[in-house]
């Protein structure tokens, strides 16, 4: 092992390899910041460029690329509510308020520091224990991984404020609704289509996402008054390049970052679990360990609700190489299209590749932290002139995000319907935001719904239709307990702080 780590250093760090991880951040970051262009996207446009290359380089430029997207998606999030990638969604909801109340370069400057955090600490875990891991990536049933999203679900107490939780559970429910569209995986019948052939495919999360958070935004500013928004860009206008933390501010964020960082990383061993659930579980997490007080800010600027999702979505991407190197399996939409360069290389993954090919397995890992360091100094500088964004005249921005939200998902399927069907949805948006009604909550049960149907049904499929499987094996016996403690929690802590109030008393 010791051998195949110095031969991928020695590759990692020539000079070409180094030029190629720089590139690779620098068109990914660049990708990643355009809605509707996410990693996939910028993956596929790199592998004919990467044919002729030495494998080990277009590898690490693709990976550049890889983690040079999510970084930037987390830019669009944060500025514009535009998240083109599911694993920046949850950024989104202290990253834009943060950037709405006049804080946008302190608001990318703790995505910037977060986001290395979390790939810096994946990156020492992949150089030390990524063989280790497949088995316990191996261990992982259908059980296990249905247990999980229902304990990702739990984060839906995340996003609803005191009072609130009835409307973020209608939500949910209508977001798992929305994810029952389509043709059945199992049984190959098409299901509430109504007949359109546009929707044999389902819903697609980005049109989804575009529609309920950036087009529904920009018709919120277009409905409130020219005043409010003034006096909004009067307040952006004075703070917008301030990149400066105080101590207070980084004492805040060590904890969140170093516990979402471990935890995205684990999520991304997963194959199939990857940065959304990543992200969303240490957003649910952080809220859930944060005291009353701390509770109000969730979703208003939160600094610990920006810099758990940032670690955690950064840490699981580097964490979701795991099953693809090691076990050949891709964990999610992009893995698989890094897989398939692998193979068009004449690269195998498995558990043999660290022996076969330890100069490209050990050089990609290496890479990925020279690459966390290339994103640290090409976008530190940059902050104060892409939080500029904010200041250009709201006859111009507002017009700008409906282009990109439209020409976004008009690129990704070439459908005329999409767009109608975008826009309608938009419209139901900016209704229930009017009635007060939550939108991640949504995004949240539509993420997981199609994966928790899919695992239910295998599990239920290996114990012949009955539901023992749910206390059988310890593992998801072990996740579903943990669910339940994270649900009553709150009612929990509520009734102790009463006891103790009476004994005061």
């Amino acid at each position: 092992m010791l051998d195949g780590v110095m031969q991928g250093l020695t590759t990692a760090l020539s000079m070409y390899n180094i030029l190629m991880v720089a590139v690779g951040c620098f068109a990914g970051t660049f990708i990643g910041m355009l809605p509707g262009l996410g990693p996939i996207s910028a993956i596929a446009l790199m592998i004919p460029i990467t044919y002729g290359m030495d494998p080990s380089s277009g590898l690490i430029l693709i990976a550049g690329v890889y983690y040079g997207a999510i970084f930037g998606g987390s830019t669009s999030s944060i500025l514009i509510n535009a998240p083109g990638v599911a694993g920046t969604v949850a950024s989104s909801f202290d990253g834009y308020p943060m950037a709405k109340a006049g804080n946008a370069g302190k608001a990318l400057a703790i995505a910037a520091y977060a986001s290395f955090t979390g790939g810096t600490v994946a990156a020492i875990f992949l150089l030390f224990a990524a063989p280790a891991l497949a088995s316990v990536s191996l261990s992982f049933q259908s059980s296990d991984y249905f247990a999980l999203m229902v304990l990702g679900l739990t984060a839906v107490a995340a996003f609803s404020g005191k009072g609130k939780f009835l409307k973020a559970a209608l939500m949910t429910i209508f977001g798992l609704m929305l994810a029952t569209v389509g043709t059945d995986s199992d049984s190959g019948i098409a299901r509430f289509t109504f007949g359109r052939m546009d929707l044999i495919d389902g819903i697609s999360f980005l049109l989804l996402a575009m529609a309920a958070f950036a087009l529904s935004e920009a018709l919120m500013n277009i409905l409130e008054s020219e005043d409010h928004n003034d006096e909004q860009k009067a307040e952006l206008k004075k703070d917008i390049g301030s990149l400066k933390l105080t101590k207070d501010e980084v004492k805040e964020m060590v904890s969140p970052i170093a516990r979402s960082s471990v935890l995205g990383f684990f999520v991304g061993v997963l194959p199939g679990a990857g940065a959304t659930i990543a992200s969303f579980l240490a957003y649910g997490m952080e809220r859930s360990f944060a005291s009353a007080k701390e509770k109000l800010k969730f979703g208003r600027g939160s600094i610990k609700g920006l810099a758990a999702p940032e670690s955690a979505n950064n840490a699981a991407s580097s964490g979701s190489f795991v099953p693809l190197l090691t076990l050949g399996i891709p964990g999610s939409g992009t893995t698989a299209v890094i897989l398939g360069a692998l193979i068009s290389y004449g690269i195998q993954p498995g558990p043999t590749m660290y022996v076969d090919n330890p100069a490209i397995f050990w050089s990609v890992i290496i890479s990925m932290y020279i690459g966390n360091i290339v994103l640290l100094i090409l976008n530190l500088p940059l902050i104060p002139y892409i939080a500029k964004l904010l200041t250009m005249p709201r006859q111009l921005l507002l017009p700008l995000i409906i282009f990109f939200s439209l020409v976004g998902v008009y690129l990704v399927t070439f459908n005329n319907f999409d767009i109608y069907m975008m826009t309608l949805f938009a419209v139901v948006a900016l209704f229930l935001r009017i009635i007060d009604f939550p939108m991640a909550p949504m995004i949240l049960g539509f993420i997981l719904g199609g994966m928790m149907e899919d695992n239910l049904r295998r599990a239920l499929t290996i114990s012949d239709g009955s539901f023992s499987f749910l206390w059988e094996r310890p593992i998801t016996l072990s996740i579903l307990v943990l669910t339940i403690i994270i649900l009553f929690m709150p009612v929990i802590s509520e009734l102790l702080a009463k006891m103790r109030n009476k004994k005061e008393a």
